[in-house]
This record gives structure tokens, C-alpha cells and sequence, in this order.
């Protein structure tokens, strides 16, 4: 079973702007090949970061508010958010080693 919360316009607050805990949101493309390259990453850090820390999901074709609202130009776009903030953004293809270490330094 998944970890992966799958987030959109409508619970995106409350998922990832309210939430107590730090939380990764991957913001990708069914279309999207790097997306698609990254996706069993953010599976694995899911499983990894169970109870510390939520890892999100959202289609930004399906949730285009969100997407403007973060400015997200190009996907992968992962954005780091704690206590209902933005506090980091990787663009691309990123390492889990480089994920993981975002999340411990929000934890």
C-alpha cells in the first residue's frame, strides 16, 4: 500500500498547508517522463519518512490552481513545506539522497 498522499486544488490546504508534520510535495505530469523516473523515489521516501513526515503528489494538469499558486513552471518541481509554508523547491530529477536530506533537515 502506498504512502503517497495524492493531493489536489481541493485538499491541498488541508493536507499539506495544515498539516503538522514537514511535508514533500511532488508536483508532476502523467506526461512527464523525469516525473515518471521519480516516482518509485518518492515511494520509497513515503515509506521511509511513515509517521515523521508527508510525502504529497499532485497533477499539475489536473490541479492547475495549485500549480499557479506555487509558480511551478517545469515538473518535476518538488517543493518542501513546514508549518503551513514553503521553505524549498528542487527543480528536476533529484536524488533520494538529496530528498531525504531536505525532509531530516525539517524534522
Amino acid at each position: 500500500m502506498s504512502n503517497v498522499i495524492h493531493v489536489n486544488d481541493q485538499n491541498f490546504e488541508q493536507e499539506v498547508l495544515q498539516s503538522s508534520t514537514p511535508v514533500l510535495v511532488d508536483f508532476a505530469a502523467e506526461w512527464c517522463g523525469p516525473c515518471k523516473r521519480l516516482a518509485p523515489v518518492i515511494e520509497e521516501l513515503a515509506n521511509d519518512f511513515e509517521g515523521k513526515a508527508k510525502v504529497a503528489h499532485i497533477d499539475v494538469d489536473e490541479s492547475k490552481e495549485s500549480a499557479s499558486k506555487f509558480n511551478i513552471m517545469s515538473v518535476p518541481s518538488i517543493l518542501f513545506f513546514k508549518d503551513g509554508k514553503q521553505v524549498d523547491q528542487l527543480v528536476g530529477l533529484v536524488p533520494k539522497d538529496s530528498l531525504a536530506e531536505k525532509i531530516n533537515s525539517l524534522l
